[in-house]
């Protein structure tokens, strides 16, 4: 189950049981309500069934936003792993695609940009680093392993194993995401 993936990451990195983890962790909660209508969504239920239980998702996820700061939607694919470092300003497009055990801070938006045929969303690979207030926008790849630094502005593919950093980014290094991810 992805979602105890989820919890085991935020325990391996504060060494606090998974209960106090889950009465704590803003981002914990926007994730358990993602991956509970996030199955539904994907799941094979009758749409007399599964369309009623979708909205009522839809109600819950804006109830979370409002409390956390922490955009979701059922729709978005999100790897197991998954963890959210601090909540507030967390925008996830409807779209994205994100691997497995990734990281992201603060302030991140992952969304729509571009025009025509290059218009689209991010497709994230596994354990990449998302850094405070970075936006990461348009129809590109994130190679695994990557590192978007703090207040970057991501419009272009950028390479497994690298760190960009800028606005727009840019590569500065070969160093990949193992002293970020656990």
């Amino acid at each position: 189950m992805k979602f105890l993936k989820d919890i085991k990451r935020y325990t391996d990195y504060s060494g606090k049981p998974a209960v106090l983890m889950l009465l704590t962790q803003q981002g914990l909660w926007a994730l358990f309500h993602y991956r509970f209508f996030n199955k539904i969504y994907t799941s094979r239920l009758p749409k007399i069934l599964k369309w009623p239980l979708l909205s009522i998702g839809v109600l819950k996820l804006k109830g979370i936003e409002v409390l956390t700061g922490i955009t979701i939607p059922y729709s978005a694919t999100i790897g197991e792993g998954f963890y959210i470092g601090h909540h507030s300003g967390i925008i996830i497009n409807a779209n994205v695609v994100i691997g497995k055990n990734c990281n992201i801070s603060q302030g991140v938006t992952i969304g729509v940009s571009g025009r025509r045929d290059k218009r689209g969303t991010p497709v994230i690979g596994d354990q990449v680093y998302i850094g405070a207030n970075a936006t990461v926008a348009g129809k590109i790849k994130i190679g695994d392993k990557a590192v978007i630094g703090a207040n970057s502005l991501v419009v272009k593919d950028v390479v497994a194993g690298t760190t960009v950093v800028g606005v727009p980014a840019i590569k500065i290094s070969d160093n990949n995401s193992a002293d970020y991810i656990l």
